[in-house]
């Protein structure tokens, strides 16, 4: 961020009561085309690579995790431009406003009658949905009434852009962590959509030819999922480092006890610069590859995979270990400490990045 000056505890702290980001990181994110990450130029947006995006995503995380987390989420929604219609994508895109929110959650149905799509249904975990303009909603498909199935007997799965004007959203993110992320439920009832609101994820449904869009979509969302990991942890690392020192002023430990934490922090802080090197190794050689080849191997793949899950497993044990060290501050619910515990410890909980394989 230009100015970082702007995410200050005071304003972290406004943020929760919020339960939303405040109007002047709205202003920054919006001045910066932070929810525009993977939008093309054209459309108004940065246009980003895939490790361009992961470096900004990890430095807003490490500022306020909320702030990175919907951005983050935010940003990826609207990657799915590269999938849209043509006519979609300069309707809404433009909009120096845009903020798309979406969930991951097949919630609804969407029957094609006629030229149009008539959808029900509710979705969860839509993070930044209070600042949305438009939502992305997964639909099983249904033609007239009769659900539609693939080939293998599955019914058949699309996305859709719906109107924020269109949707309800639903206080539904009662967390103890990420609490300025918003993340909502929403839900409509029998809304008439625009074939060209449909859209699939898929690397052969891809509108535009931009190398981002030919980036798997698991994988792409591990690794920006893992970025935000990083950057809270970095934050939450340099917290409890601060509280230590500062106990150590009134409680004046002995030698022994000093070296012990420098060692073991030192030890833990050495653990991490490597795991992140290894990370971004793995995603700039994949991104050479996708520029050079026009696809990612399936071994490079589940190398991003891998690297994505074993960082995020590393650093709820470095986090643990360093933990006890920060002393009662951490567990005051007010303080900057707590909260950043309470982030990671939320977001750390995401399904996609669950197992360490």
């Amino acid at each position: 961020m230009k100015n970082s000056k702007l995410f200050s505890h005071e304003l972290a702290t406004k943020a929760e009561e919020l339960g939303c980001l405040p109007d002047e990181w709205l202003s920054e994110v919006y001045s910066e085309k932070l929810f525009k990450l993977f939008v093309p130029t054209d459309l108004g947006g940065l246009g980003c690579t895939l490790p361009e995006a992961l470096e900004i995503e990890e430095k807003l995380a490490k500022l306020d995790g909320s702030l990175g987390w919907t951005v983050t989420l935010c940003a990826g929604a609207a990657w799915f431009v590269g999938f849209m219609d043509k006519s979609l994508r300069k309707d809404i895109f433009p909009d120096e406003k845009l903020c798309l929110a979406g969930s991951g959650f097949v919630g609804g149905k969407a029957d094609k009658i006629g030229e149009t799509y008539l959808i029900s249904g509710s979705w969860t975990y839509a993070s930044g949905a209070l600042h949305a303009t438009h939502l992305t909603a997964n639909c099983e498909i249904l033609e007239d009434g009769k659900a539609l199935l693939d080939k293998k007997g599955k019914p058949v799965i699309k996305a859709f852009v719906l109107d924020r004007k269109d949707v309800e959203i639903l206080d539904g993110w009662n967390y103890m962590g990420m609490i300025a992320t918003g993340s909502h439920a929403f839900r409509c009832k029998n809304i008439s959509v625009p074939l060209n609101r449909c859209f699939e994820i898929l690397p052969k449904k891809a509108q535009l030819t931009a190398p981002v869009y030919q980036y798997p979509f698991l994988q792409f969302a591990e690794a920006t999922l893992a970025a935000n990991i990083l950057g809270i942890s970095t934050h939450l690392i340099e917290l409890i480092e601060q509280s230590f020192w500062k106990r150590h002023e009134y409680r004046k430990y002995d030698k022994k006890h000093l070296n012990y934490f420098q060692e073991l922090l030192s030890k833990q802080n050495r653990k991490l610069q490597k795991l992140r090197d290894e990370f971004y190794h793995q995603v700039n050689s994949s991104w050479a590859e996708l520029e050079e080849n026009g696809r990612i191997s399936d071994s490079h793949l589940n190398k991003i995979s891998k690297i994505s899950r074993k960082l995020t497993q590393n650093c709820r044990e470095i986090n643990g270990k360093l933990y006890p060290f920060s002393g009662l501050e951490a567990a005051k619910t007010h303080t900057e400490l707590n909260r950043v515990w309470r982030d990671f410890n939320t977001v750390g909980q995401h399904a996609l990045l669950i197992f360490p394989f």
